[in-house]
């Protein structure tokens, strides 16, 4: 008999469901469908509560019908694992079941600052929701000297508009709705995870109102030593205890699903998506760490610690649409490779503040170490070190903060497909990089979850019955103080990207020179170069 895990998975722009072997970690079949994002303001980004739901039916019974057509009976599905990603916040009504406000997610620039900034895709997350921004400032001058990192030690998370609280806290104060809701006692708060499983398992009949560690972890209200929502961080942030979902364990039975094609089957594995990557990966002893290349990095180690890198991928699309130096994201690796250094070109791509390990959001990007020589080639390879540097740091932090050395880093997602980057961390990181040659790491993590719950029971994730994930390792070709010397000049670049963002505003209509176009760029450095020669 053909023992199955099906995983139900939403990223920033799609949803998902795959269906794997739990003898082989095989991926026997998928279904996916995009998610609309709306733009309702500068600086917002959201999603319809109601559509992700419609998707997560649609998902399901696309990939029952493939299954069928494979001749796969749809009963060999034992259970069900849900990840997703784990911030992006949702309050909804329990005796009526409707979503109270739209999902608060991570977000890309708006409509406006696409065309002023050329982003042709909508999905180019810069992980800021930045109507948030002053319920930050708000929040961070309630604290004792006005710290940003006040509650670290309970949370292991800075103040910042990336975390849950800070945009349930943003609901509550300014939609109406959510409030009366929440006065009433009819609100139900959670991340993606508990909406979709309160949903499936019956909703408004009987719905069951949970999420797992991975994901109350990101929400700031969560005590990451008595791993219970933490009465001192609700008081914090006024929010009241009864709305938050039961914690519960990444792999266990919570309900059971209530229609469809899978009616009856368990739902026994909930996973941030970061955190299903590091299962998916086999990263299950301790020290072992897993980092995904997307739109942004995450570092995610078997310790409890992890690191954001905001800008990844979304540096290689900056480069193609903003400046033109590339038609396709493809083209990135051969165009580097073409010159195989950066000439001593850094690039700092924070596009919106730095992330781990600085949490700084008053830096900005730059591009230093220019010279008459330098061209668009050496351009692309300091982007793609850019990627490697940012890592580096976040593994260093790890490092210290655990005081155990990593020894290789796995590694997975879109932007692994260059082999020029990988080998480019190899190089930075002076270890192994070990890149999976199946790419469906984070659902796979999710079905793994599902499949060893109790009671459920057909994937052992004991290291001597995990099955190998067939990989590619990349070793270090340079020597250390190589790279050692190259890192020191991107610590220095950093250092030349703080503070830049200032509270003065521009002018009516202008906007910022990050944000124009390649030829307004172009005309703003000409006018710079004539008013030297004039004066």
């Amino acid at each position: 008999t053909l023992l199955s895990a099906s995983s139900v998975g939403l990223s920033a722009t799609f949803l998902s469901t795959q269906v794997f072997n739990a003898n082989t970690a095989e991926l026997i079949c998928h279904h996916q469908v995009p998610v609309n994002q709306r733009f309702p303001k500068e600086g917002w980004v959201e999603e319809d509560p109601r559509e992700i739901l419609e998707s997560v039916h649609e998902c399901v019974e696309r990939t029952c019908e493939k299954l069928q057509q494979l001749n796969v009976d749809v009963s060999n599905i034992k259970a069900v694992g849900v990840t997703n990603q784990r911030e992006t916040t949702v309050v909804w009504d329990k005796e009526t079941g409707e979503p109270l406000y739209n999902a608060i997610g991570e977000s890309p620039p708006p409509p406006s600052e696409m065309v002023a900034s050329g982003f042709s895709k909508p999905y180019q997350v810069f992980w800021l929701d930045l109507r948030t921004q002053s319920t930050v400032e708000r929040l961070i001058s309630k604290t004792p000297g006005r710290n940003k990192n006040h509650f670290k030690n309970q949370t292991g998370l800075p103040i910042s508009t990336y975390f849950s609280a800070v945009k349930l806290r943003w609901m509550l104060d300014n939609v109406d709705e959510v409030r009366r809701a929440v006065l009433a006692g009819r609100a139900l708060f959670g991340t993606v995870d508990s909406w979709i499983i309160w949903c499936l398992t019956g909703g408004k009949d009987g719905g069951v109102h949970c999420t797992d560690v991975s994901n109350a972890s990101r929400t700031m209200l969560f005590n990451i030593h008595t791993m219970e929502w933490d009465s001192e961080l609700c008081r914090y942030f006024d929010v009241p205890m009864e709305i938050l979902p039961d914690i519960r364990s990444s792999s266990e039975i919570y309900g059971y699903m209530k229609c469809g094609s899978l009616a009856g089957v368990p739902i026994s594995g909930c996973l941030g998506d970061q955190s299903a990557a590091l299962v998916g990966q086999t990263c299950l002893q301790e020290g072992q760490a897993k980092n995904t290349y997307g739109t942004g990095c995450f570092l995610l180690r078997n310790t409890g610690t992890k690191g954001s890198v905001a800008i990844a991928g979304a540096m290689v699309q900056w480069l193609k649409d903003n400046m033109g130096i590339v038609k396709s994201s493809s083209e990135i690796e051969s165009l580097a490779a073409a010159a195989g250094t950066s000439y001593g070109c850094y690039f700092v791509p924070a596009f919106s503040g730095l992330y781990a390990p600085y949490w700084e959001p008053s830096a900005r990007g730059i591009i230093c170490g220019l010279t008459q020589f330098t061209n668009k080639s050496h351009l692309a390879f300091a982007a793609l070190e850019a990627v490697c540097f940012q890592t580096r740091e976040i593994v260093d932090a790890m490092n210290q903060d655990s005081g155990v050395p990593l020894m290789q880093m796995q590694v997975d997602g879109g932007m692994t497909s260059n082999r020029l980057l990988m080998q480019l961390q190899a190089d930075i990181l002076c270890m192994p990089v070990v890149r999976p040659l199946m790419s469906e790491t984070t659902s796979l993590g999710a079905a793994m979850a599902a499949g060893a719950a109790k009671g459920v029971d057909v994937w052992n994730l004991s290291p001597d019955h995990v099955v190998p994930v067939t990989s590619e390792k990349f070793q270090p070709q340079i020597n250390p103080e190589e790279s050692e010397f190259r890192y020191a000049r991107w610590k220095k670049a950093v250092q030349r990207a703080m503070n830049w963002e200032t509270s003065e505003p521009s002018s009516p209509g202008t906007a910022p020179l990050y944000l124009r176009s390649r030829s307004q760029v172009v005309l703003h450095l000409l006018t710079c170069l004539t008013a030297l020669v004039l004066f």
